[in-house]
């Protein structure tokens, strides 16, 4: 008869009972009480050496786990995932190892399984596979080859004002290099902060933004007051395509953490919200390893830039075969007796015109091509493509 209808335990006490009258062999009393002969004898052997108490199913569990993470790891790594709560496994185990090299701290999956087990760890939804940078983007093989900047979404603070808040990094080792609460994205507001981070960390080779104010406009080559003031100083804008985030993958998943930590919710005041950015960004780039830079912090990878902050704006250079005109005020050069529009971003500027072949001309502003102007149809062609990046 089969273990149904009645508790197993009182059926394995009464097959054991059976047995040891010795009435009945231990194939019959297996086929009558329809187990196999392995099982009886697994029931018959664990009852005389443990007891009744074993037939009722007690733990299996061993008394000591010499391969158990030591309870007082545990707890250390409870406390590190309270500290800092939106770290995972693998960031915690660096930070911990970086700070207490002579600790056995356990491997990450081991830390990710304790964490699971404390009601720390939320599920999320699966990474999206990562997308190779597009041919017209520089790849970074070193500090200040390439800043990214964006405005970060607007949002409230406490009393109602509205933030903007703009975050300039280091495409290469992704360190911070300014993080401001601003009151709107007005170029007048957004220059001084990019003074300040040419004056203390010097200038790069390029910055890589999207195509919206302050950094884009709707002009020729989508020049802004911005970029014109990026090319004197001899930085070259390098603008991701309209309607691809992605391009600027990176600075678009720093904003995703910068908001977690920071503004949600927001703080009561902007001056309050700036605060919390400085403690934010410190922690960014001195303590929270990260990934793209071998799970160091971002300040570990990172060295100013060589070229400092001029005191007087440099003129435009150009070679000496090349012609040379003023644009004016209403955005226009002459050439020879005709008077040809480009944009009024560059009114007071000094652009050139590299001669292509006969009849055609390359205008340009410092490095960068503006137009293709063919003096024969009229017709001045735009946008022209962007350069190859070097190293890309």
């Amino acid at each position: 008869m089969p273990w149904q209808g009645v508790s197993p335990v009182d059926l394995r006490m009464q097959f054991v009972t059976e047995c040891l009258t010795e009435l009945y062999t231990v194939t019959e009393l297996a086929a009558d009480y329809g187990i196999s002969r392995k099982t009886a004898y697994y029931w018959l052997r664990h009852y005389e050496r443990d007891g009744p108490g074993r037939l009722a199913g007690a733990s299996r569990r061993p008394h000591r786990m010499p391969r158990a993470t030591p309870l007082d790891l545990v707890a250390r790594l409870v406390a590190a995932r309270q500290q800092h709560p939106t770290w995972g496994a693998g960031k915690l185990r660096d930070w911990l190892v970086r700070r207490e090299p002579t600790v056995p701290w356990p491997c990450r999956d081991t830390i990710h399984t304790v964490l699971t087990r404390a009601g720390l760890v939320r599920r999320r939804r699966r990474p999206h596979r990562a997308i190779a940078p597009p041919r017209h983007l520089t790849v970074p093989t070193a500090a200040n080859q390439v800043w990214t900047v964006d405005f970060k979404g607007e949002f409230a603070t406490g009393d109602g004002v509205l933030c903007y808040p703009l975050t300039l990094r280091d495409g290469y080792s992704r360190y911070i290099l300014r993080c401001a609460a601003l009151p709107s994205v007005r170029t007048e507001l957004t220059q001084p902060q990019l003074v300040r981070a040419f004056a203390e960390y010097g200038l790069p080779d390029r910055i890589r933004s999207d195509n919206g104010p302050p950094f884009g406009a709707p002009a020729l080559a989508g020049l802004s007051r911005l970029a014109v003031w990026w090319l004197r100083l001899g930085i070259l804008p390098e603008r991701i395509r309209p309607g691809c985030p992605g391009e600027n993958g990176s600075h678009e998943q720093f904003h995703a953490v910068l908001k977690r930590e920071t503004a949600q919710p927001a703080a009561a005041t902007r001056a309050a919200q700036q605060q919390r950015f400085r403690r934010f960004v410190a922690e960014y780039n001195h303590e929270r390893p990260h990934e793209a830079v071998d799970h160091a912090p971002p300040a570990t990878r990172y060295t100013p830039s060589p070229r400092p902050y001029p005191a007087r704006l440099p003129a435009p250079e150009y070679p000496l075969a090349w012609p040379v005109r003023r644009v004016m005020a209403a955005g226009q050069i002459k050439w020879r007796g005709r008077r040809l529009f480009l944009t009024a971003v560059l009114a007071g500027e000094d652009v050139a015109l590299e001669p292509v072949d006969d009849g055609r001309w390359l205008v340009r502003f410092t490095a960068l091509p503006l137009a293709l102007w063919d003096e024969r149809t009229g017709q001045l062609r735009s946008p022209v493509p962007p350069p190859s990046p070097s190293g890309a």
